[in-house]
């Protein structure tokens, strides 16, 4: 590592997002970075991979316990369980176990980010409402992004650090392996419908199709995470982070299976997670045909999490003007993210 620099710890190092803010805080020239993970990585100039499992202390411990020159934690890390009351615990433990071990040994430790999500404002429950702003009430419990904010609130008593809380929208990226990785689960979708030589149908409820939606592009979101964690006028507040453009499916959806050069048909409503589990040796097949990088099929497309983001019949965004007031000027055209990524996926020889 080199002196004189930031020394960042990205916690979910593996992640759409903290991949991509690793990536863009190595292209600064200005940071030191340490990921954390559960599988590691690897090492690079100025850049550290520690394997770590967050949800046992003692092992935490053992792997962190040495880490005295973190300047700032980013935490982009999250363990998925069956219901919102399950998540609680083991996403709150995971965050308590890093701040715990850092916060008395970090000497010079400035920032705090923590990557939340519109759960805050109760999107994934139901219609909520749109803008979603800041200062928007609450609601009822259990809600992990919250008991994680309260706990950094109360543990940045009377300290020099200060906090963010990151709130982007749904997020698109390339990483592998993600469970909330949008982009490409639908290229997934799309290659393989393509295969089956079937129309494009868009898979979710009927009144999801014309609703409005929005989406956070992961560099966009790397570029605000670090803006907010480095700008003092940010701290100790939370920011919604997103694209700047609303988009509907009814004219995105179209162009997504042009790019895909198959015929779109009408929506058709089927759980994914259903229809999509027999898929895995027909993927085989499409990767030896067109001699594709042998991904697990199980880790490119989170089919639940399909289901649940097709599922949402109510307009789905939030006000990003927080931000660009205090000087956060990026944007990005969803549409322009999409076929970029799309066409990342293809170069990675990840999809044909």
């Amino acid at each position: 590592m080199t002196a004189n620099k930031n020394t960042a710890l990205v916690v979910g190092a593996n992640g759409v997002i903290g991949a991509n803010l690793i990536e863009y805080l190595l292209s600064t020239k200005n940071w030191d970075v340490i990921g954390l993970s559960r599988k590691g990585g690897k090492n690079a100039p100025n850049l550290k991979y520690i394997s770590v499992d967050l949800l046992d202390a003692e092992n935490s411990k053992k792997q962190l316990s040495e880490l005295t020159n973190i300047t700032h934690i980013f935490y982009t890390a999250y363990q998925d369980r069956p219901s919102w009351a399950e998540l609680v615990e083991p996403n709150l433990n995971m965050l308590k176990n890093v701040v715990e071990i850092i916060e008395p040994i970090a000497k010079d430790l400035q920032h705090i980010s923590l990557m939340q999500g519109y759960k805050v404002y109760g999107a994934h429950l139901g219609p909520f409402k749109t803008p979603a702003k800041e200062t928007d009430a609450g609601h009822m419990p259990p809600e992990f992004n919250i008991d994680q904010q309260q706990y950094l609130e109360k543990k940045k008593e009377g300290k020099k650090w200060n906090w963010s809380a990151i709130r982007p929208s749904v997020v698109g990226g390339t990483a592998i392996g993600n469970p909330m990785n949008l982009a490409l689960l639908i290229a997934v979708y799309a290659s393989i419908s393509k295969e089956l030589n079937v129309p494009l149908r868009f898979p979710g409820k009927a009144g999801a199709y014309d609703k409005l939606m929005e989406m956070t592009d992961a560099g966009l979101l790397a570029k605000a995470t670090v803006w907010a964690a480095t700008n003092p006028e940010c701290a100790n507040q939370a920011f919604n982070i997103n694209n700047g453009d609303l988009f509907r499916w009814t004219e995105l959806w179209p162009k997504i299976a042009s790019y895909f050069d198959i015929p779109v048909a009408a929506p058709l409503q089927m759980e994914l997670k259903t229809v999509m589990a027999d898929k895995k040796i027909l993927w085989e097949n499409i990767q030896e045909k067109h001699n594709l990088e042998k991904h697990d099929y199980e880790k490119l497309a989170s089919w639940n999490f399909g289901d649940f983001v097709f599922s949402w019949d109510y307009d789905f965004f939030a006000d990003g003007t927080k931000a660009r007031r205090l000087g956060f000027h990026e944007f990005i055209d969803t549409e322009e993210m999409f076929f970029s990524l799309f066409d990342q996926l293809r170069q990675e020889k990840i999809i044909p």
